[in-house]
């Protein structure tokens, strides 16, 4: 999904200036994949051709985990369950290459599968695959610490001081 109509109507406002948004992600765990254990729902971003945990930005009247379960679906085409609240943070900011600012305050959730094969489903993504959690793609800082707070055992929601 582009960007939500909200957000583009805030620009036209407020032009590039600093934006601080509400953001969620989906650590998105499978363990019916055969062997190798458990596997990580993962999406190659089309606008930077990292990988990354899916994501989203929650619209106006949207509750968070209602948030990821509609953007995982339109994103990667898979249904999931959110289990947990695993992390709360806010993120560095960003400047996307047209000079919008934005920084999110991002809910981490940990994620069962449904159902659903996972395929680019939007935009946003190029490619969508499922991968071994103990043999990853390389992946930033960010999202290591995300999926490294959402396969803790802790049920505890950590945030950040």
């Amino acid at each position: 999904m582009p960007t939500p109509d909200y957000i583009l109507e805030l620009r036209r406002v407020y032009g590039q200036g600093l934006l601080l948004l509400s953001g969620v992600c989906g650590v998105v765990l499978r363990d019916d994949l055969g062997p190798g254990g458990q596997h990580l729902l993962l999406g190659r971003r089309a606008d930077t051709g990292r990988w990354s945990v899916p994501a989203g930005i929650v619209e106006p009247g949207e509750q968070p985990a209602t948030t990821l379960v509609r953007e995982l679906l339109e994103e990667t085409r898979v249904l999931v369950l959110p289990e947990r609240l695993a992390w709360v943070v806010t993120d560095p900011e960003l400047v996307y290459p047209n000079g919008d600012r934005c920084q999110f305050v991002t809910s981490v959730f940990r994620c069962s599968y449904v159902s659903g094969e996972a395929e680019v489903g939007d935009e946003e993504s190029s490619a969508v695959g499922w991968f071994p959690v103990d043999d990853l793609p390389e992946l930033n800082e960010i999202q290591q610490r995300r999926i490294a707070r959402a396969l803790t055992d802790d049920d505890r929601c950590r945030f950040e001081t």
